[in-house]
């Protein structure tokens, strides 16, 4: 059975300093931060918009069923919509990475 090579510390400054790895890292971090704020923006807004406009949450929709119980619900919409998203854009940081990869192992 052959063994992995281990990288060093050094190593890995290495590749860190590399302009492929740091634009992984930035393709990365585009999707990444707004994807964050939007889903922390999305989520605090139920119980802001409960606490500061009750009335407006208050406002039926069908039945029994007001905004507030229909936002609650597009919560976990927009969480897997957003997981989907990631898991689609997830393949082109792995062909970045990949290129890096290779890359090392010549």
């Amino acid at each position: 059975m052959a063994e992995k090579e281990e990288l060093k510390p050094q190593d890995w400054e290495d590749i860190a300093a590399t302009e492929e790895f740091k634009t992984l890292v930035a393709t990365k971090r585009k999707f990444i931060l707004p994807a964050v704020i939007f889903f922390i923006v999305y989520y605090f807004a139920l119980p802001v918009l409960v606490g500061y406009a009750p009335k407006l949450m208050e406002t039926k929709v069908f039945g029994v069923v007001n905004l507030a119980y229909l936002f609650a619900l597009s919560q976990f919409f927009m969480a897997w919509i957003l997981a989907a998203i990631y898991v689609k854009k997830a393949g082109s940081f792995d062909a970045l990475a990949q290129k890096i990869i290779s890359k090392l192992k010549k």
